[in-house]
């Protein structure tokens, strides 16, 4: 049920609530039996406990509702702070690979290259990117692992992320 639903049963309630006091009040005067105003006064008082009951329902709701937007707020600006911090180190080990290949002696084709072979691209899709032939992007492939002194693809990935993925040192039992 949304509010203003809550809302229009609150109000009908209200309105019978209201009715049955007119009608105690009238039936007061009339000397009227006992039983018929215990009746008529009960269901009154169970008209007004619906409408404080849903009442409290839609402060409640609104209350959590409240809470929800406000943790989902927090964890927005969480999520981007960890972005921003992710991105500076991603860029760092972008900067760190570059450096690494510069070492090499690589040419910026043999880079460019390099860096989509890291992406785990294979030489078809190297030669696609680039728009070369796949041939083309093989011989430079091998000439980045010659310079590198590398055996092949494995080992270039390996190099650069051996000491990111370092094993767990604590075993859960």
């Amino acid at each position: 049920m949304n509010n203003q639903e809550r809302f229009v049963v609150a109000d009908a309630l209200l309105v019978i609530c209201l009715l049955v006091g007119i009608d105690l009040f009238n039936d007061s005067g009339d000397g009227v039996a006992l039983w018929h105003v215990l009746v008529e006064a009960s269901a009154g008082v169970v008209a007004l406990f619906g409408v404080f009951y849903l009442l409290r329902g839609a402060l409640l709701l609104r209350r959590r509702l409240t809470e929800e937007i406000a943790s989902s707020t927090a964890l927005r600006r969480e999520a981007e702070a960890w972005r921003l911090e992710a991105r500076k180190h991603v860029e760092g080990l972008a900067q760190a690979i570059d450096q690494q290949l510069i070492k090499w002696h690589l040419t910026d084709a043999e880079k460019e290259v390099a860096f989509l072979l890291l992406k785990g691209l294979g030489l078809k899709d190297v030669a696609r990117i680039r728009r070369t032939s796949e041939k083309t992007a093989r011989v430079q492939s091998a000439a980045i692992y010659a310079k590198a002194s590398l055996a092949g693809r494995s080992e270039l990935a390996a190099f650069f992320l051996e000491d990111l993925l370092a094993p767990n040192t604590t075993r859960n039992p």
